[in-house]
């Protein structure tokens, strides 16, 4: 088959996928280095953003920031959430709760925390946005490091050193410190590296099926009454960010409800909020999405 070829059919099958891989972290705002007290640079950044947290297209306290550069993609969040920091730490320190979050967003299929000699693995598939067996799907497994939890501050690490489709060097990062009113701040990045095959793979995908999709961001002023978003990579990263922040919402609407009402409540939080912004996330409608993952659900459990 012609190069072309394979990378049309790689467009279609893995539409989904490219998708879903658009999501991955590290800090847009440059922290790459190290603080010595992150907590206090956190709350920095919240004085930084709170005009912006206050008034925004979003409709909640919210900023979205993405950028890309030849070889790597990365996605931002700043939120407040109304859960204080105590059960943010408790509820997502837990490697087996971000199996919970991570099997809301519509490419997710399976995830598994694994504990070894060397650590706790997230062992997640990945697909697209259709029921798919998991021998079709695309496997990344993360590293999850040891939280870093204080009556102040919070922190968990997800990386993984491979993915498919050409990415690789996964790092995924969300911080939180405690702010008044039992509420707290969250910082969710994302990002990884993609090679040369992975990106003629990813404009193929954005030049057919994906072309016509949207991210958040205004490329230039409103014009009347439709808003022109900007749309390429940067479009699929701030999908995602925003898919992740809502699944991970999702999960703390949900974390004091009886065990076995928390799966349902999880999967109907998750799809009203992404409704919220149909021209960007509607991909399927509600029954379709409760029946994929109550059957993803399921084969998750009885795959442990």
């Amino acid at each position: 088959m012609a190069f072309p070829s394979l990378v049309q059919a790689a467009s279609r099958s893995l539409g989904g996928l490219i998708c879903l891989l658009f999501i991955c972290v590290t800090d847009i705002t440059g922290a790459a280095t190290p603080n010595a007290d992150p907590a206090a640079a956190l709350r920095e950044r919240y004085a930084f953003l709170e005009k912006q947290l206050r008034s925004n297209q979003f409709g909640q306290p919210l900023v979205l920031e993405s950028t890309e550069t030849s070889d790597r993609v990365q996605g931002d969040i700043h939120a407040i959430v109304n859960y204080p920091l105590g059960i943010v730490g408790a509820g997502l320190g837990n490697p087996d709760h971000w199996c919970d979050v991570m099997l809301l967003h519509i490419n997710t299929k399976y995830c598994h925390a694994v504990a070894g000699l060397s650590g706790t693995t997230l062992k997640v598939n990945v697909g697209t946005k259709k029921p798919e067996e998991l021998a079709d799907s695309k496997r990344i497994e993360f590293k999850f490091n040891a939280a870093v939890s204080t009556p102040d501050y919070f922190e968990v690490v997800l990386d993984a050193k491979e993915g498919p489709l050409g990415t690789s060097d996964y790092h995924i990062r969300l911080e939180a410190v405690a702010l008044p009113q039992a509420k707290a701040f969250l910082h969710l990045t994302y990002s990884y590296t993609i090679n040369l095959v992975g990106r003629v793979a990813v404009m193929s995908y954005l030049g057919t099926i994906g072309r016509n999709k949207v991210g958040f961001t205004l490329a230039s002023p409103q014009v009347g009454a439709q808003a022109d978003y900007i749309g390429g990579v940067r479009g699929l990263v701030e999908r995602n960010t925003m898919r992740y922040y809502l699944a991970i919402t999702s999960f703390l609407e949900a974390i004091d409800l009886a065990p076995e009402a928390q799966l349902e409540h999880r999967l109907q939080s998750w799809f009203t909020a992404v409704e919220r912004y149909p021209r960007q996330l509607h991909e399927m409608d509600r029954k379709e999405y409760l029946e994929m993952k109550r059957a993803e659900h399921l084969r998750q459990q009885a795959d442990r």
